[in-house]
């Protein structure tokens, strides 16, 4: 695997958030306040994979120290380093057993082969979540992040992740509670640019952009 080249940004952001802006307040209000911020893709599908399965269940900030102690166990975070590591040295870096057991599954995924990253371009939103899906540890909330984060794609609307219903309910509900239909409501009107509102809507929880 070559060398992880530098971080991508989607071609679309500037218009995303001009349409953003134009179709909804609180985007108009929020958008302003991050300046030239935007998404950014490390382009490696499997880094990208494992930090998500690393940050299932925790807070960002806790999933960040442990993948922060994780990287450094292989030389280089390839699927193939990551099947020659101690488990004992996993778990030390605050891995459970269960998450091993994920990260093992995705690296065999991908050192055999079984997943096919040149198609995934080509294919519909759906149709590369129902492939990650198949794989021990990914779930449709993954699947998600892998779209938003790696491929870049512009109308993901995670109704699974806590960070969106926190933030749709503290800048449209007035921190009231919300439910997936009150979020699917709000998302209408970001169409299709689900994926930059909702990337806005984290800042606006907390303003350090995460990159998986």
């Amino acid at each position: 695997m070559s060398d992880t080249p530098p971080l991508a940004t989607p071609d679309y952001w500037d218009e995303a958030c001009r349409h953003l802006a134009r179709k909804d307040r609180v985007m108009k209000r929020l958008i302003p306040q991050f300046g030239n911020a935007c998404l950014q893709s490390r382009g490696d599908p499997f880094t990208t994979l494992a930090r998500s399965i690393v940050g299932q269940q925790i807070s960002v900030k806790a999933a960040q120290s442990v993948w922060d102690r994780f990287v450094k166990l292989p030389r280089k975070m390839t699927p193939g380093n990551v099947l020659r590591l101690k488990v004992d040295d996993m778990r030390a870096a605050g891995l459970s057993a269960r998450k091993i057991e994920y990260l093992v599954d995705l690296a065999l995924h991908f050192d055999s082969g079984a997943i096919k990253v040149d198609a995934w371009t080509a294919m519909e939103d759906e149709a590369i979540i129902s492939d990650l899906v198949d794989i021990r540890g990914i779930g449709r909330w993954t699947a998600e992040m892998f779209l938003i984060f790696h491929l870049m794609r512009p109308d993901v609307l995670p109704l699974d992740d806590v960070g969106l219903i926190n933030g749709i309910s503290q800048n449209y509900f007035s921190g009231d509670p919300v439910s997936r239909s009150d979020a699917r409501e709000v998302a209408q009107a970001w169409a299709p640019y689900r994926s930059v509102a909702t990337w806005y809507i984290w800042r606006s929880l907390d303003p350090v952009p995460v990159a998986y």
